[in-house]
Parts: structure tokens; C-alpha cells; sequence
């Protein structure tokens, strides 16, 4: 039993002490040193690498009707077939971006992340798909290429650490693995809290891919970490999600288990100097789970009510999957003036964006309602038939909390950045830590965050279907947030930022 897990009072303090404030920003200033800027792209050298197949097709059901619930069709017919279109449309490159003057490219991926620096890597364990050898895998995001670290059945392993008996059958099982120094580099002792958003950014990508090729996702946060990393050969990397691909991915082939056969690989090294950040190590420490820590407790029901204004009826589009994913993009600002999105436009949005997300933290892995720990609050400027003010989200309504021009309240929030002004409507994702402390120790603090990247991804990919942008904002004023929006400490806490609206042109963007 890890001890540490149970004293919440380090959850808290944590967070207490990575909070922005004015004066602490004025009393720390952080320069860049772009000499040891991380490398974005993990490699595992000296292990075969796999080809995955070129442009594989998109997936041609509505981004929407999947934010939705809905399943597209199978169409692959070998695991390499299988495994290229699910990473192409969840975690591959996407497009570039060239610095004026400089000349300088760099890329950008289907799954967003704080300042563009990917944390998260994709591990996976792969068994009896068609015409694809049995094994331990990490991709390779820089080449859309698979690494194998390993042969023979590694899957089942991971689902009986995970807990997942229900799963066990599942013909990939993936390992969503955290590399906390690239964050930290720019952001410091708060990175840890970037690190999980991206995490519930990178996912829900990969299980909105799945749905979109006719498989269900499911999300297992509750596993002995040292004993996960062990199996999965990871030194510098931090495994955060299992997640098993359940369903008709391709034929499955019935094979003998074979004895599992060790290839390793080298990491390659990201920096010149790693950088300690003891508040982040102290933290992961104290959330992490050991064999002996038992069955995931379960959630009781988040608390409820309602306000007096309905969303209304959603909004209508019919943007395929595959395109949505690769043409999103994190806006950088937004045009403001007289653009407007319709209040069915965000109710969209909003049904999108808290709909069940399969996971074992949740208790809804088999459809039932989610016990969410993230309640909305929203910061509404221009939406035709909803009059600007803060408004609380509750399932299906809207309570105004206080009426009037929020756009300089926005910005101003969100840590001075014009773009929450300039939206439509910006976001606060208020976690109930209280509850998530209580049922999972420090575990919580990463299901809070995960769950609040999760639907930061949902209204990405909604907002890009209906024809405009978002961005994740993880930068803001903590406390002030709490006594604009009247919650007192103890009934929640500002844990991401989110912005939509109409993207201004960014001249940088190749392909």
C-alpha cells in the first residue's frame, strides 16, 4: 500500500503552490533556454521498426455524430491497416508551422498540447491481428512508424494490472506514458498540471479514432505504476492510462502464446541537462498506486442541479471524422467584432464535450452516466439568443450566475491573453478536488485533470465541425477566478481554461 496516495493534504498543496498569482509571476521570472529545448519526438533505437501504411483513408462518419455516441465502419484489413489509420487520426503529424525570418519548421499533431510540446507517448501491445506480429509497440510519431520493443502477448498482462476483466479479450491495449521534462522546461513546477490535460487531450483523440472505425474505448487509470513501467521497459517515462481497443478492428487470428521475447531499445535523449522540479516529482510520487492498493473505489454521483434556461435542440453538421481531426488546430487569437456562433451551436458543443467517457475513474465504462469531478462555468460574449454574463452549466441548462459584458473579465482571468475576450465564449473547468481527494487520494488530482483535457478535445473537435476554433488556455489568475465566479474554496477549483470562437489567419501554418 502506497501511503503516500492517502495524505490528500499533498494534492493540495501542490496545487496551492502552482497557482498563478500576480506577485508570484513578478517575483519568478522564467527565460527560455532554447539551448536545451526537449526534443518533441521520442525514439527507441536499435529495435525493428515497422512501416504503417501511407495516407490511410479518414474516416467518413460526421465528427459530430460521433462526438455523440454513434460508431463508423470497419474498413481495415490487416493490423497495419488497422493501427495506420487509428494513429494517423489520433496522435500522427498533422501539418507545419515556419517562423518568419528564421526559417525555422516545426510540426504539429492531431492531438493538441500546452506550448506544442507533447508529454504524452503512445505505447501499445498488440495480439492475434491479422498479418501483424504479436508484441509490445511505441509510435513513432515523427515517421508515422512503429517501434517493437517486444514479441509475444503483452497485452494481457497490462489489462490484468489495470483490472480489467471484462477487456481481457481486447486485441490492442494502449499505454498513454508522460514525459513530465518536457513541459517543465517551459513551465516549470506547474507542467504537472499541462501534462495531465494533454494526457485527456491525447486520450480522447485516440478514443474518438477508435469509435470512428467501429471500436469502443476503454480508460483504466487505476494501476500499480512501477509495475506497468516495468512491463512496458519505460526509464524516463511516467505511465499515466491503459487503454484497451475493444471490438471488430480486423480479423483476429487464434494463435499459440508464445514465450515473450525482450528487444528493449535505446530512449533517445531529449536535452543536454534534464532539469529537477521537485514539486513535480513530489506530486507523482504521492499519486502513484502499488500492487497491493486494491480495487478502484466507486465514485458516487456528482452533485446536481439546474438553472432555468435549456440548451436547446443540436445544432446540425456533416464534416467527416477523419477531416475535422486533421484540420484542427489550436487557435492562437480570435477575430472578436460582430461574429457570432448560435445558441444551438454551443449546446452542441456542450452535449459533446460531458458525454460518458468509458473510464474506470468515472464509473460509466459501460454507458452509465459519468460521476464527473469538472463543472463548466461560461463566459458568454457573443452567442445570437443568449444575452452576455456567466453562466454555470448544469445537464441540459444554463444558470446565469451574473449578467453583462464579460469580455474584459475573461481575458483579464485568463492571465491577461486578449483571445478569452475575444471568443465567443471562454470556459472555467471547476474540479470538485474535495471529492476526488476523498475517493482516490492523490490519484484524483490526475483523474480531475484528465477528465478536464478530455472535454477540452470534445470541444475541439465540435467546434471545428461546426466551422469554428478553440484553444486550451492553461494559464490563469486561480484565485481570482474563484471570487469572480463566487466559489468558495472548498466547493471547487479553476483547473483549465477554454476559448471558441473564429480563428484569426496564422500565416506560420504549411499544409
Amino acid at each position: 500500500m502506497n501511503p503516500l496516495n492517502r495524505d490528500a493534504t499533498r494534492l493540495f498543496a501542490y496545487h496551492e503552490a502552482t497557482k498563478h498569482t500576480l506577485e508570484r509571476l513578478m517575483a519568478e521570472p522564467h527565460w527560455l533556454d532554447w539551448s536545451n529545448m526537449p526534443e518533441p519526438f521520442r525514439h527507441y533505437e536499435g529495435v525493428p521498426v515497422v512501416d504503417l501504411p501511407a495516407d490511410p483513408p479518414p474516416p467518413a462518419i460526421p465528427a459530430l455524430e460521433v462526438l455523440c455516441g454513434k460508431r463508423g465502419e470497419r474498413t481495415a484489413g490487416s493490423g497495419a491497416e488497422f493501427l495506420s489509420r487509428l494513429l494517423y487520426y489520433s496522435a500522427a503529424i498533422s501539418a507545419g508551422k515556419r517562423v518568419p525570418g528564421t526559417g525555422f519548421r516545426y510540426a504539429l499533431r492531431v492531438n493538441p498540447s500546452s506550448g506544442n510540446l507533447h508529454p504524452t507517448e503512445f505505447h501499445f501491445a498488440t495480439r492475434g491481428l491479422a498479418a501483424w506480429d504479436d508484441g509490445l509497440y511505441h509510435y513513432r510519431a515523427s515517421s508515422h512508424m512503429a517501434e517493437q520493443r517486444g514479441r509475444g502477448d503483452f497485452a494481457t498482462r497490462l489489462l490484468e494490472l489495470a483490472q480489467a476483466p471484462w477487456f481481457r479479450a481486447a486485441p490492442v491495449v494502449f499505454v498513454l506514458s508522460n514525459i513530465a521534462w518536457r513541459e517543465a522546461w517551459k513551465y516549470r513546477s506547474r507542467a504537472y498540471r499541462y501534462c495531465l490535460h494533454d494526457l485527456g487531450h491525447a486520450w480522447q483523440s485516440l478514443a474518438l479514432a477508435a469509435r470512428a472505425m467501429d471500436c469502443e474505448a476503454h480508460a483504466f487509470g487505476h494501476f500499480p505504476d512501477d509495475a506497468v513501467a516495468e512491463w512496458c521497459g519505460l526509464e524516463d517515462e511516467w505511465p499515466m492510462l491503459v487503454v484497451a481497443i475493444d471490438g471488430p478492428v480486423v480479423p483476429v487470428e487464434e494463435r499459440e502464446t508464445r514465450t515473450r521475447d525482450w528487444l528493449g531499445g535505446k530512449p533517445n535523449r531529449l536535452s543536454l541537462e534534464i532539469v529537477p522540479y521537485p514539486l513535480i516529482d513530489a506530486i507523482h510520487l504521492a499519486s502513484k498506486l502499488e500492487t497491493d492498493d486494491g480495487p478502484i473505489p466507486q465514485p458516487d454521483a456528482a452533485p446536481s442541479g439546474g438553472g432555468r434556461i435549456d440548451l436547446r435542440a443540436a445544432a446540425e453538421s456533416g464534416e467527416s471524422f477523419g477531416l475535422v481531426t486533421r484540420r484542427r488546430r489550436s487557435a492562437l487569437d480570435f477575430r472578436g467584432g460582430s461574429e457570432s456562433i448560435s445558441f444551438e451551436q454551443l449546446s452542441t458543443l456542450l452535449d459533446a464535450a460531458l458525454r460518458p467517457f468509458a473510464a474506470d475513474f468515472e464509473a460509466d465504462l459501460f454507458g452509465a452516466p459519468p460521476a464527473h469531478f469538472v463543472q463548466l462555468f461560461l463566459y458568454v460574449h457573443r452567442v445570437r439568443d443568449l444575452a452576455p454574463g456567466v453562466y454555470r452549466h448544469w445537464p441540459g441548462q444554463l444558470e446565469l450566475v451574473s449578467a453583462g459584458d464579460q469580455r474584459v473579465a475573461a481575458a483579464g482571468l485568463s492571465l491577461g491573453q486578449d483571445l478569452a475576450g475575444n471568443a465567443c465564449f471562454a470556459v472555467s473547468m471547476i474540479a470538485d478536488l474535495e471529492r476526488a481527494a476523498r475517493l482516490y487520494g492523490n490519484r484524483g488530482y490526475r483523474y480531475a485533470h484528465f477528465e478536464a483535457g478530455a472535454i477540452g478535445q470534445r470541444l475541439y473537435l465540435a467546434a471545428e465541425a461546426l466551422g469554428f476554433q478553440s484553444t486550451g488556455i492553461g494559464a490563469f489568475h486561480d484565485d481570482q477566478v474563484h471570487r469572480y465566479l463566487q466559489i468558495p474554496p472548498d466547493q471547487g477549483q479553476v483547473i483549465y481554461h477554454f476559448a471558441c470562437g473564429y480563428a484569426v489567419k496564422d500565416d506560420r501554418l504549411e499544409g
